[in-house]
């Protein structure tokens, strides 16, 4: 599988950029992530030596482009300094929430995503939960929305298209945590349908799990567009297998 887009995770803690690749790694096995924390003798810090390294690291192993997100401002003016000196367009560094901007811009690059639309998956990140987890830049309100965010009645959208909707109940244990969010995300966003879960979009991995969903849990799930029916098909039958964790 091709791999366009890698990510580097630069943290003041070695511990905590290896345990964010961990789980960004979990939604996105086939993306290169790597961690760049701490400094070269262990102590709280970054490292300028450390992040260019891991850039080259990255270019070497064939990555098309590399998105580079931060935990803290220093680290943040060190990544800079290393895209400064290097000149590189295909470097990018994201203005982003470290943990939620990985997660989204892993599944974002998981899904083939170039450089740019993985830095706006993480950018977009910043406002996921807004409203209390409705929708924010990267997870679009469900178009049957009224101004103010009010629902209203099924298949007044503006498709003019009628959905395709269905009720099904969460049946492995966790819900829509991490792992189960992120492959529902990634199968959402290679169909062409427009797919909501209780209002949000399935596409966003970000916008899934905020909604706190756990087993046993009902769901409305709606879809409008040309796969739309092939999108509820496959919906319907990860809910029904557990999502593999049953």
């Amino acid at each position: 599988m091709s791999r366009p887009t890698a990510l580097l995770l630069v943290s003041h803690s070695a511990q905590l950029a290896a345990g964010v690749a961990e789980v960004a790694e979990q939604m996105a096995p086939d993306v290169l992530i790597r961690p760049a924390g701490g400094t070269e003798d262990g102590r709280i810090g970054t490292s300028y030596d450390l992040v260019d390294d891991a850039v080259t690291g990255l270019l070497d192993e064939g990555a098309q482009a590399v998105v580079l997100l931060t935990d803290l401002g220093s680290a943040a003016l060190t990544a800079d300094s290393v895209l400064e000196l290097r000149d590189d367009a295909r470097l990018q560094l994201a203005n982003a929430p470290f943990v939620e901007g990985a997660v989204a811009a892993a599944v974002a690059a998981q899904g083939g995503g170039d450089a740019v639309a993985v830095l706006s998956a993480a950018q977009d990140a910043a406002t996921i939960f807004a409203d209390d987890g409705a929708a924010g830049p990267g997870a679009q309100p469900h178009p049957g929305a009224g101004a103010g965010g009010d629902a209203v009645p099924a298949g007044a959208g503006t498709t003019g298209e009628e959905p395709v909707q269905r009720t099904l109940v969460l049946r492995n244990e966790l819900g829509l945590h991490a792992r189960p969010a992120a492959q529902l995300a990634r199968k959402m966003s290679e169909l062409d349908a427009r797919v909501w879960v209780n209002g949000v979009d399935a596409a966003s991995v970000l916008a899934l799990m905020g909604l706190g969903l756990t087993g046993g849990a009902e769901i409305q799930v709606e879809a409008s567009g040309p796969q739309a029916e092939e999108a509820i098909a496959v919906l319907e039958a990860d809910v029904e297998a557990g999502f593999g964790e049953e």
